[in-house]
């Protein structure tokens, strides 16, 4: 196990094989997350997890064999009254809490009350977002929160897709963020998983005009770093890649008094940078040009220029240099 403030991994690949269930069962279900839990086949048992740590808000990231997973009455008193959202990315899981049971598949999500007695079952495997927030927190902004424990939510919600993406992004950003970053991210999830079990009339409108539309850019930004050398990116396709409309897009960056375009030349060129600067590097610039997702020479070389106030043969100069 290694550990952050913020960011908690345990993986059994880490534990000699025979003793990997025995510390599992007993740091992570037993005292960590107060259930116990059982390995499922005759398969290698293999669990891996990232928990990162927000204010008043965790979310987890596992990959797991099949396992089993009961919470006793007794270890329902432990004074956690998290609803927890299991996200499932693949696999599924088949849980019951009281006299309710319910499934979910891969696209789905499932709530869990953590004040609840319950077991889950996952034989075919399983990796899964959760996300615990604390009772206190949903009871004024959800109608109906406790009749919703055991309920899923359909793979065809699109606020569950965001909050699905926006989780995703966390993990890689959490360690470099400040304090008040986190209190914000925190803030929107709450909001992406308000909208997703269904809010009250009023917790919808602030929800939506503050964790929807920040979570939306964000996993946009995420998309358009992941396709910059893709020459054919633009704000139709990646509008209709995330079935919305190109104007909410523009809104979206409006927001930041920036443009799809504007962000889009900030990251090609940012992108060229780093790669001119890297040590030892003798890559034609060109090719560095090119392989940032510009399509022709002259405007690289203009807009970088603009941008950095040097040629990109001086900042490779000065990179030799040092």
């Amino acid at each position: 196990m290694s550990s952050s403030h913020a960011l908690t991994r345990f993986s059994t690949e880490d534990l000699p094989e025979r003793d990997r269930f025995p510390i599992w069962r007993e740091a992570i279900g037993r005292s960590m997350l107060k259930c116990d839990m059982m390995p499922v086949g005759d398969d290698a048992f293999r669990w891996n997890a990232t928990l990162c740590s927000l204010p008043d808000v965790t979310i987890t990231n596992y990959v797991s064999t099949p396992f089993e997973m009961t919470r006793s009455r007794s270890q329902a008193q432990d004074g956690d009254d998290s609803f927890v959202l299991g996200v499932v990315r693949r696999g599924s899981v088949i849980a019951r809490q009281e006299r309710q049971e319910a499934s979910s598949i891969a696209g789905e999500a499932m709530l869990w009350s953590n004040e609840q007695s319950g077991a889950a079952n996952f034989s075919a495997g399983i990796e899964s977002h959760l996300v615990a927030i604390p009772r206190h927190l949903l009871t004024p902004l959800v109608a109906g929160l406790d009749s919703l424990a055991m309920s899923v939510v359909p793979r065809g919600s699109a606020a569950l897709r965001l909050l699905s993406s926006y989780v995703s992004t966390l993990f890689d950003d959490v360690l470099a963020m400040s304090p008040e970053l986190k209190a914000l991210s925190a803030t929107h999830i709450q909001d992406l998983v308000v909208i997703t079990l269904g809010a009250t009339r009023d917790a919808a409108e602030i929800a939506k005009g503050r964790g929807v539309r920040v979570a939306r850019l964000k996993v946009i930004k995420a998309y358009i770093e992941t396709n910059l050398t893709n020459r054919d990116l633009s704000l139709e396709s990646l509008a209709l890649h995330h079935k919305i409309s190109p104007r909410y897009v523009r809104d979206l960056f409006g927001s930041e008094d920036t443009s799809f375009t504007d962000h889009v030349l900030k990251m090609r060129l940012l992108r060229a940078h780093r790669a001119l600067c890297k040590p030892g590097s003798h890559v034609k610039i060109s090719t560095i040009a090119f392989e940032s997702g510009f399509g022709d020479l002259s405007h690289f070389n203009r807009a970088f220029r603009r941008y950095f106030g040097l040629a990109p043969s001086d900042v490779r100069a000065l990179a030799l240099k040092n």
